[in-house]
């Protein structure tokens, strides 16, 4: 199962999602030219196929062991993280006061995409110390900072996020992890969390926990949640790992997929507690770990899109050799000319690109964030924000199903391991639930991001992707057009659908919630063929294969995909009715 990294694809959707001008002297990324952010994707990629593509199978068959609270990872990973932190890749786009690069989330957001759709178990580890750096720099004490984020950037020491408790999923309200205060100002733990990846493993020489705990006098519910950092070694006076802290692995999870990846059960305070340090303030913990959580979310979303690339490259390579059925001679012809595969694999071609392009649209929404100022800066923001739970939400939805339809291209040997289809279907599955279900992405999307400068933000998105159809309707080319058609329904029905939950007057309500996840999907589709329509309008003077597969593949999305748009808005404003009826009847046992 092969893998190449889309690179022309991928510095496309970067011009497109940052502006053709943003790299170089006077552009957004001044200080970062075109061929440079060129050159970096290329050693990404090379680095991707060459140290973490051959371990994605061996991850996945030998996994991880536990043996007396030590974890060890599959064959030939912890040569591959050194060699990880030795290209500096951890760095990449980590701030530059403590050692990082300081490079443009964008193009982080590029290499992400490459390194999950090559092996996400290893590319794991690094994607939640990027969150946890982001929240350390923005809500950490000074000597925190000095002490811990030099070895994070550098990823000689790697970072957890502990949130979750048995009884405290996505509600942490219900977590009892208690934090207890010590005379020297730091704090004793005492609790334990599940699902914590990367808990534990033998790839770095420390690990830095960021726990979610609560104090003896805090409030109750999650204005009494604080952020902790606790590190699996306390770092000795020369700031080398030293004492073992009072946290152990007691277990690993035995998983669908992303096997390579040890998913682990960790105790704090079997003892005398855990020394931890508290992050930002007392009580205000939820916040500082929304940092941290709203990074990895666009990261998930990335995941998505890798893997969804990385299936379509399978099963495309898998039809043109596969030969079943009667083709233009007599001869068995390659599945690849039969209608329902060809329409199979542009679904699986149009959804990866339509999620990429909105991932970026994200990354590049973040970066202008941190690098303008004022109302424009504010803007930015509110757009990264209202995207986000598309990113998230939409991209690794397309990455199970590009998966899935991997698998049925493939047919009977899709369901075979040794093809690898499989696999990528097994390993996409969890994306969709991890960082905030995809039902909690299109619940904050309803309650708050559509109510951003009291609806504002989305309503300048709104204008934007009418920006595109203008452009579209006035090529006078009929391919184009026919798309700015489409599109215009699909945003006709997302306006309406958002004029609706804009009206409700409860947007925690019942019927407001019920029409959520329909709303993000129309949010997706709308959006998403906006995008690729604009994009291949934009390259259509080149020619190349590169432009006509760009102009296909959005005029299947426009066709195919996006004419969805009116029955999701149905469903988003009308199928509240039946939902509550559902509820009834399924509270009641009578299923």
């Amino acid at each position: 199962m092969s893998y190449r990294a889309p690179l022309d694809d991928l510095l496309f959707a970067m011009r497109r999602a940052a502006g053709e001008t943003a790299f170089g002297p006077g552009g957004l990324y001044s200080e970062l030219d075109a061929a440079t952010a060129a050159a970096t994707l290329e050693e990404a990629a090379k680095f991707a196929e060459t140290a973490l593509l051959p371990l994605d199978r061996v991850g996945d068959r030998a996994g991880v062991t536990l043996a007396d609270g030590e974890v060890a990872t599959a064959p030939g990973w912890r040569e591959a993280y050194s060699l990880w932190v030795e290209g500096g890749w951890n760095a990449l786009s980590a701030p530059p006061g403590h050692g990082g690069m300081g490079l443009p989330l964008l193009l982080g957001a590029a290499c992400t995409e490459i390194w999950n759709a090559a092996n996400i178990s290893f590319a794991l580890c690094p994607l939640l110390g990027q969150g946890a750096i982001e929240a350390m720099e923005i809500h950490a004490s000074e000597a925190l900072k000095s002490a811990y984020l030099p070895k994070m950037i550098s990823g000689e020491w790697t970072a957890t996020m502990n949130l979750t408790e048995p009884q405290a999923g996505s509600d942490l309200a219900h977590l009892r992890t208690r934090a207890e205060r010590a005379e020297d100002g730091s704090y004793r733990l005492f609790g334990q969390k599940i699902f914590i990846t990367y808990g534990e493993h033998d790839l770095a020489e420390n690990i830095v926990h960021l726990v979610l705990a609560r104090l003896p006098d805090a409030p109750a519910g999650t204005r009494g949640i604080s952020l902790f950092l606790a590190p699996k070694f306390l770092p000795g006076p020369d700031g080398r790992p030293g004492a073992r802290n009072d946290l152990r692995c007691v277990g690993i999870e035995r998983k669908l997929g992303i096997h390579g990846s040890p998913t682990c059960t960790m105790s704090y305070g079997d003892n005398d507690g855990a020394v931890a340090f508290l992050v930002g303030r007392e009580n205000e913990g939820l916040a500082c770990m929304f940092t941290m959580m709203n990074n990895a979310r666009l990261s998930v979303g990335l995941q998505g899109v890798g893997l969804a690339e990385r299936a379509t490259q399978t099963a495309l390579a898998y039809a043109r050799e596969r030969r079943q059925g009667r083709g233009a001679s007599s001869d068995p012809a390659p599945i690849v000319e039969h209608p329902d595969v060809v329409r199979m694999l542009l679904t699986m071609k149009a959804k990866t690109a339509a999620a990429r392009a909105i991932c970026y649209l994200t990354a590049a929404a973040l970066d202008r964030a941190r690098l303008l100022e004022g109302e424009e800066a504010q803007a930015t923001q509110e757009r990264a924000g209202l995207l986000t739970p598309l990113a998230k939400a939409y991209s690794t939805d397309i990455g199970v199903e590009v998966a899935s339809l991997g698998v049925q291209v493939h047919g009977g040997m899709g369901f075979i391991e040794e093809t690898g289809a499989a696999q990528l279907l097994r390993d996409a599955r969890i994306t969709p639930i991890y960082e905030g279900t995809n039902g909690i992405q299109a619940i904050d999307l309803v309650t708050r991001k559509l109510r951003l400068s009291k609806g504002a933000a989305v309503w300048r998105e709104i204008d934007d992707m009418r920006d595109d159809i203008d452009a579209l309707s006035a090529s006078n080319d009929a391919v184009f057009v026919n798309i700015a058609h489409r599109a215009a329904a699909a945003v006709d029905a997302f306006e309406r659908a958002t004029d609706f939950l804009s009206a409700t007057s409860d947007p925690r309500g019942f019927e407001a919630l019920a029409g959520a996840t329909p709303y993000l999907r129309l949010f997706a589709l709308a959006r998403g063929v906006t995008l690729l329509g604009a994009g291949a309008l934009a390259s259509r003077g080149a020619g190349d294969a590169a432009t006509q597969n760009r102009i296909v593949t959005a005029r299947f999305f426009a066709d195919n995909l996006a004419v969805a748009a009116e029955g999701l808005e149905r469903a988003t404003v009308e199928g509240g009715d039946s939902i509550i009826a559902g509820q009834a009847l399924l509270s009641a046992g009578r299923e």
